[in-house]
């Protein structure tokens, strides 16, 4: 009978458990996880690769993955297992990429992530490039750049085309893809992918039989790799090295590489770490399938007990077939609610994305147009620009003169147009992106203030710089991308002030550690703008009336580049202004300090200095003829003698068989462009000065000009004195030589 009892009372109990637990699952539909953060552990992981300790950095992945899934971000869940599958591929452990993987794929197919396909694809690739697919692989990168534009996986996947193009004899690809990530500015990794470029031009190289060029890469990528702990690259730096200095014949040097080599292998501390490495790789995934495997164990031991307690069941019998029902009853209910749900959001999904692509080719054709129109309208400008300028140059009358002026200013007005509109349309298709740079904030605001007062003096205004000495002199960001807004800010102000005053303001707000906040303010004592007026602007071409517009000029475009430049740095600009008596435009930074660098001398515009040109011989590389003829003209103007190629291939032969002071590269030309050109000359001429004369295209990547070999960039249609400045100052005052050349 007491045996009777207490079953019945574990019984009531137990049911009394199992209802609870019946009303806790039904409300639990409504409840929500609190929100945790796990970027940390996407930093520590990443750090911790780049140091080589792959098992900390899939220990630390493998923590994010378990947060994501408290907290069901799906999309996340899927980055951690894409990450720890890359982890275990760099050990070679493909049966735990390909697991991780799977699982990955499993998400996938439940939720639309753009992203997380493409990477999915970019792993697909480098399976199939170590199994020998290279074609295969190709064509999965390329579907994986239409999926996404994060800026990391697209250095990702340029620098895996680089290794298949290498492996495919395809040099002249891989050699534009390490170039490219050789000045690299990847948010994450861009030491690592620094280090991987240095070394994908020293293999490219020791193919090609540029020994020296492959022996300058090899130890660029020696030093990276050393101060960076980048165990593998070490390995493959010194390998590499041998194998270059064996073949120039200096078998000393080849010596040291291959004994450094052979001490890394035999290093029983390397094979430990590599082996615990595997071990913990192989334990975390038997750890995630054990956990797996012990909840159903405990489910059958549950149903064993169960079965051997016949009394309970009888009673909890009824009991369940009561909760059952009511959860049937509940669950149907719900089930039909989120079928409706799910309709109406697979429609509503349809058409949205039936929108975002029709957006999405809206945005491709207008950015398309723009490129084709500012470049076309570029080439005759520069026609007009370089006659008006070799026209005012030849002593005319002065009824000639004042026609000459006019139609030199409506020139400029027309190029400033055309560059405001590229830089917003860059801005918009995500074509720029802010460096992290060190510089001097107050050099940088001096040397705007003094590019400016010229047209200060024009309106009689004083600039005045408030500048807070307790912000550090030495600070981390995008020099010349504040340049331009503070160009914009104060050239605005001037506009609409005169015989009054435009300040510029710096405070220090707030510092901790290696951050700064600082509150900047760009104010004036001119017209003010009306309160109806200033919600909009901030919007293209708009600037408060067509009165104003007529009196003042101007495109009406200068502060919406501010608003998208402080965009890229994670800031919005605000506004003060009252009619009458003037306006102030204020915004905050936070920006990381640098200690112990003397930039207090840098300079971010050219500097004035007079060059006597007479005498040099330059090579002008032009297709468009009457191009030629007016870049011929100026440069007779100061007496230097020129000869003229009309392409690419002219201007490799030419370079070949002459001596020149400079070369003068126009990039797009028909055949091979002046970056593939310039790319051959540097093969076997690395100092001379070459700068690229073009009309730059939204399109155009500086760093890929840059990394091609080029000295200077000047932008088609120019300024003479710009023209002439970038000419002297590259061939007597050159610069530091560009790595990638």
């Amino acid at each position: 009978m007491r045996i009777k009892y207490r079953y019945k009372r574990i019984a009531q109990i137990l049911l009394m458990a199992v209802v609870m637990s019946a009303f806790q699952f039904v409300s639990a539909q409504d409840s929500s996880t609190p929100v945790k953060d796990i970027d940390t552990y996407f930093s520590e992981a990443i750090r911790y690769k780049n140091e080589n300790k792959i098992d900390l950095a899939i220990k630390a992945m493998t923590k994010a993955a378990n947060l994501a899934e408290e907290k069901e971000d799906i999309k996340t869940i899927i980055d951690s297992y894409h990450e720890i599958s890359l982890l275990n591929l760099k050990l070679n452990k493909e049966d735990n990429a390909i697991f991780y993987y799977e699982r990955a794929d499993i998400y996938l197919n439940v939720i639309t992530y753009p992203h997380g396909t493409a990477t999915h694809k970019y792993i697909d690739a480098l399976n199939l490039f170590r199994n020998g697919k290279p074609y295969q692989a190709t064509k999965l990168l390329s579907e994986a750049r239409e999926l996404s534009n994060d800026r990391h996986l697209l250095n990702e996947i340029s620098l895996l085309e680089g290794n298949i193009s290498l492996k495919m004899e395809k040099y002249r690809i891989a050699s534009k893809n390490f170039n490219s990530l050789v000045v690299n500015s990847d948010k994450y990794e861009k030491t690592y992918l620094t280090t991987k470029a240095y070394l994908g031009l020293t293999e490219l190289n020791i193919l090609l039989d540029s020994l020296e060029s492959a022996a300058k890469n090899g130890k660029n990528a020696l030093s990276l790799a050393r101060e960076n702990n980048f165990h593998q690259e070490v390995l493959e730096a010194n390998e590499l090295l041998a194998k270059a200095f064996e073949k120039l014949g200096k078998y000393d040097s080849a010596l040291v590489y291959n004994q450094n080599l052979l001490r890394i292998k035999d290093s029983l501390l390397a094979f430990e770490k590599t082996s615990a490495q595997i071990k913990t790789a192989d334990q975390l995934r038997g750890e995630l399938m054990e956990s797996t495997i012990k909840k159903q164990d405990i489910e059958i031991q549950d149903l064993n007990e169960s079965s051997s307690r016949s009394e309970i069941t009888a009673i909890l019998t009824s009991a369940f077939l009561t909760i059952i029902s009511l959860l049937a009853v509940s669950l149907y209910r719900n089930n039909q609610i989120k079928l409706k749900t799910n309709d109406l959001l697979h429609t509503k999904n349809r058409e949205l994305q039936t929108a975002r692509d029709a957006a999405v080719q809206s945005m491709e054709a207008k950015t398309n147009f723009l490129s084709t129109v500012s470049h076309e309208l570029r080439t005759p400008l520069y026609a007009v620009t370089g006659l008006t300028h070799l026209l005012l140059e030849e002593n005319p009358s002065k009824k000639q003169e004042e026609h000459l002026k006019a139609l030199k200013f409506s020139g400029d007005y027309l190029l400033n147009f055309i560059n405001d509109i590229l830089q917003i349309n860059k801005i918009d298709a995500d074509k720029l992106e802010p460096l992290n740079i060190e510089f001097s904030l107050k050099k940088v605001l001096t040397d705007v203030i003094n590019s400016l007062q010229q047209s200060a003096k024009a309106n009689k205004t004083v600039i005045n710089l408030d500048y807070d000495p307790n912000i550090p002199s030495h600070l981390l960001s995008d020099p010349l991308k504040l340049s331009q807004i503070f160009i914009n800010l104060v050239g605005n102000a001037l506009k609409f002030t005169k015989k009054g005053e435009v300040t510029v303001i710096t405070k220090l707000q707030e510092q901790h550690e290696d951050e700064v906040t600082i509150y900047f303010e760009v104010k004036d004592t001119g017209i003010g703008i009306a309160p109806e007026k200033q919600e909009n602007i901030f919007d293209s071409f708009e600037q408060g009336s067509i009165q104003i517009n007529r009196e003042y000029g101007g495109t009406g475009l200068g502060l919406t580049i501010v608003k998208s430049l402080l965009g890229l740095f994670g800031s919005k600009i605000r506004l003060k202004s009252e009619l009458g008596k003037g306006s102030s435009f204020f915004f905050e930074l936070t920006l990381k300090t640098a200690e112990g660098s003397d930039i207090e001398d840098m300079n971010f515009q050219i500097t004035e200095k007079d060059y006597d040109l007479t005498g040099l011989h330059i090579l002008i590389v032009e297709d468009n003829k009457i191009n030629q003829v007016i870049t011929k003209k100026m440069l007779l103007k100061k007496e230097v003698t020129c000869d003229i190629a009309s392409n690419g291939t002219e201007a490799i032969e030419m370079v070949r068989n002459n001596t020149y002071d400079a070369v003068l590269m126009d990039i797009h030309m028909p055949g091979i462009s002046g970056e593939e050109a310039t790319i051959e000359i540097r093969k076997f001429n690395t100092t001379l000065p070459i700068i690229a004369l073009t009309a730059i295209s939204l399109d155009d990547s500086l760093e890929s000009f840059y990394a091609a070999g080029v000295n200077d960039v000047v932008t088609k249609p120019f300024k003479p004195e710009v023209f002439y400045q970038k000419i002297g100052q590259n061939i007597f005052s050159p610069k530091v030589k560009n790595p990638a050349s």
